[in-house]
């Protein structure tokens, strides 16, 4: 997709910056099979829940937001005075098999918005774009692909619309199984996506981190395939390789901290902390089935933010902010 000479290099005396993203999405059953039908966007009325969070640290949460959370009046009546009150950044976040037009098959390899031709993945992100601007007065110039979807074609399209900032790649995660992409072999620091240095990727914040440091992706892969023996939880627990994303969503507060430090010492002055908005009401993610969970997974925000902007000296930022900081810089 791009050569790693157009990653940015940062000097070390930079502070951290932290930006939250929250894929704003319908609710529906990660294990069934995609439906179209599936547009329940009850969860969004609990999302005051990690916005009343976000307020208190003065972090302005950037909600990609997909085609039914952009054509909801309940959604927009939530999110737009959130965003009228500059307490937030809004993006484009495209789930296919909800989105118009809906010609192409529902299926798992369609899943990710990258795999459709030119011409229909397109169209898509250009009909939730107008409806985002039609329905929120806001343009978004933010994008996060559904599934982490980034395929051949993405760049040009984003660049047609007058994208300015990615969010769609994911180090450590493999969807080639799937007839994904696979972030393996890209580490998390920012990046051009395009020659002219006009659209920035911001990935989301995640390693391979312990003993193990060469072949770490390939490894992890082959552990995960014996997994119902626990091989990748041995890794982990001895230290040896242990595969970490910046998420309040399976990832507890100790591992936040170890792969913030771990990035931290490699270089990385950005972070991203992301997490799904149904996983703020129990029941709708695997994340958060009861009340307890939804209260630990809530918890982690506070402990991490404390940690992040106190003891780490690291600031607030947001996509559209980072973009204009690394076009300053040349």
């Amino acid at each position: 997709m791009f050569s790693s000479g157009q990653y940015i290099e940062l000097p070390k005396e930079t502070p951290p910056q932290l930006i939250v993203v929250v894929d704003t999405e319908e609710g529906f059953d990660w294990c069934k099979p995609f439906d179209s039908n599936n547009t329940n966007i009850n969860a969004i009325e609990n999302i005051g829940r990690s916005q009343s969070i976000c307020d208190e640290y003065a972090i302005p949460p950037c909600y990609v937001i997909d085609y039914p959370m952009a054509t909801n009046q309940i959604a927009v009546n939530i999110l737009k005075p959130i965003l009228d009150s500059n307490r937030c950044e809004l993006g484009s976040h495209l789930h296919p098999w909800v989105n118009p037009p809906l010609t192409e098959q529902v299926n798992v390899k369609n899943s990710f918005p990258g795999n459709l031709d030119f011409y229909l993945e397109q169209e898509k992100l250009k009909i939730l774009t107008e409806e985002i601007e039609k329905n929120y007065g806001f343009r978004p110039t933010t994008y996060k692909a559904g599934r982490y979807g980034f395929g051949s074609n993405t760049l040009k399209i984003l660049q047609n619309l007058g994208y300015k900032t990615d969010l769609s790649f994911c180090p450590t995660l493999n969807f080639k199984e799937e007839g994904g992409p696979d972030y393996q072999e890209f580490n998390c620091n920012p990046s051009w996506l395009d020659e002219g240095k006009q659209i920035l990727e911001v990935p989301v914040s995640g390693a391979f981190v312990g003993k193990i440091k060469h072949n770490s992706h390939d490894i992890y892969h082959l552990a995960d395939k014996f997994k119902a023996l626990k091989v990748p939880s041995i890794l982990a627990k001895t230290g040896l390789l242990d595969r970490l994303i910046l998420s309040p969503e399976g990832f507890n507060h100790k591992e936040h901290i170890k792969l913030t430090k771990y990035l931290y010492k490699h270089g990385h002055r950005t972070f991203t902390w992301s997490f799904h908005s149904p996983s703020l009401k129990p029941g709708f993610t695997p994340y958060v089935q009861n009340k307890q969970q939804l209260t630990k997974f809530l918890d982690s925000f506070r402990y991490y933010f404390d940690f992040f902007l106190n003891e780490f000296g690291g600031v607030a930022s947001t996509p559209a902010k980072l973009h204009d900081h690394f076009r300053s810089l040349h």
